[in-house]
């Protein structure tokens, strides 16, 4: 009985309107990604772009490997007006999500055979303030609800995360298979609205005084010798000594020397996958699949594997804990990369494009969903937003750097060495994860 009824309370939790309230923003968050990554990526192709030239669009997305230097400004600058009207969280979730409409318009009226370098901008534009809401939603959803709801917030926003993407992804090229390019990226920036009525439904989360933060600070600026004095440039530097510098100690400090593996990890943990999806789409097509073809198998039923990938993997850390199942999917995810290079070389077959897609989708669940448990047991809770806005920073700046160069290794090589190279790429974090398991078990968890 006792069981019972904490599976009871526990699926409960899915009831608390924050916590359904996060499928709407995790929908808002998810929405851009992939219209400035894959999609952009089939739209390009569909209209004769060079490989090349596509796999160096790839790196507007290093936008949001970056957004770590802004988060420490926005996890804490109030905007005028509109922070006495909404809050400090749901008012820069606003600004972020018009941005994001204002960019996507702007894409669908630039043509890529002539105005590439416009459709670049609204994209930087697009990356720029989807990463900018992705920093205040991360920082909403640790402030809005208690720690034992964490799990639950995370979970409805990765749904509402994976809702967005076949959107984005199947959506739009339905869109534009049956209508025009145009018309889909107008669609979708159409759909942002219900991020924006989400935010203007929402509560601003209480401001709650973190008493080992402020020890943390005050004792950095002593150090530094900065605490009594109140000029500009003192005031300055005491701002930025407490939102940027003191996550980073606080990191440190709590990880000790491991820390630095930790963070290589984290940098090449998700390599190998976003490598391969820079690509995914032009070879699809280049196979000879339509637009409608794709969306059919690699992102509606793509989808469901995802989250059974998910699912499974959210089983198998309550099983055998964070390390042991975040090394299955570091395995995975390079082992499913050579299964496209055997694509590559087959004739094209939809049957095996969906068993190969399905292998893929079922391990990047599995590695995604471990992946954020793992991040999330890294992150102190006095500095939640900025600590993992530099987790998530980190966790694609290596991988959008090398996939700008995919085009080239395509073009250079072909498809089928492409895909051992990105299946390669994935050992470093294999061993990363190998070494991180006989000396971390005592610092998971902490704080």
């Amino acid at each position: 009985m006792k069981t019972q009824n904490s599976w009871s309370a526990a699926f409960s939790i899915y009831f608390q309107p924050r916590v359904l309230g996060m499928i709407f923003l995790g929908f808002s968050a998810g929405l851009p990604f992939l219209l400035v990554f894959s999609t952009l990526s089939a739209w390009l192709r569909d209209e004769g772009t060079a490989r090349t030239v596509i796999g160096f669009f790839s790196w507007v997305g290093l936008t949001y490997s970056i957004k770590v230097f802004w988060a420490p400004i926005i996890d804490r600058l109030p905007l005028p007006l509109l922070t006495k009207w909404l809050g400090r969280r749901r008012s820069w979730m606003l600004i972020a999500q018009l941005g994001i409409a204002a960019g996507l318009i702007g894409m669908a009226y630039c043509d890529p055979n002539s105005q590439l370098q416009q459709i670049a901008f609204f994209a930087i534009m697009v990356a720029f303030s989807s990463a900018t809401q992705d920093i205040v939603i991360d920082a909403y959803r640790i402030e809005a609800v208690i720690p034992e709801y964490q799990g639950a917030m995370a979970a409805t926003y990765v749904f509402g995360y994976r809702v967005a993407l076949l959107v984005a992804g199947a959506g739009a090229l339905y869109i534009a298979e049956f209508m025009n390019w145009q018309i889909a990226y107008l669609a979708m920036a159409a759909t942002m609205s219900i991020g924006i009525i989400a935010t203007l439904s929402i509560k601003e989360p209480e401001s709650v005084t973190n008493n080992k933060a402020e020890s943390i600070e005050a004792q950095l600026e002593q150090n530094l010798g900065i605490e009594n004095n109140d000029s500009p440039l003192s005031r300055l530097t005491v701002w930025f000594a407490d939102a940027v510098v003191c996550p980073f100690v606080e990191f440190f400090t709590r990880n000790g020397k491991l820390g630095l593996s930790i963070l290589a990890l984290i940098a090449v943990y998700k390599m190998s996958d976003i490598t391969m999806g820079v690509m995914a789409n032009p070879f699809y097509l280049d196979l000879g699949f339509s637009k409608k073809e794709i969306a059919d198998v690699s992102k509606i039923f793509g989808f469901f594997m995802t989250i059974l990938g998910a699912s499974l993997g959210g089983i198998l850390v309550v099983r055998y804990g964070l390390m042991r199942p975040l090394l299955l999917g570091a395995i995975l995810v390079a082992l499913t990369n050579l299964l496209f290079a055997l694509l590559a070389v087959s004739e094209p077959n939809l049957k095996l494009l969906a068993v190969v897609i399905s292998a893929d989708n079922l391990s990047g669940g599995i590695a995604t969903s471990v992946f954020i448990a793992y991040l999330s047991s890294l992150t102190n809770s006095a500095y939640t937003a900025t600590q993992y806005a530099l987790f998530s920073s980190l966790m694609t700046l290596p991988a959008k750097l090398l996939g700008g160069f995919s085009g080239i290794i395509v073009d250079g090589y072909g498809y089928q060495y492409f895909f051992i190279y990105a299946s390669i790429l994935g050992l470093p974090a294999i061993l990363l994860v190998t070494f991180l398991m006989y000396h971390q078990n005592s610092l998971i968890n902490d704080e």
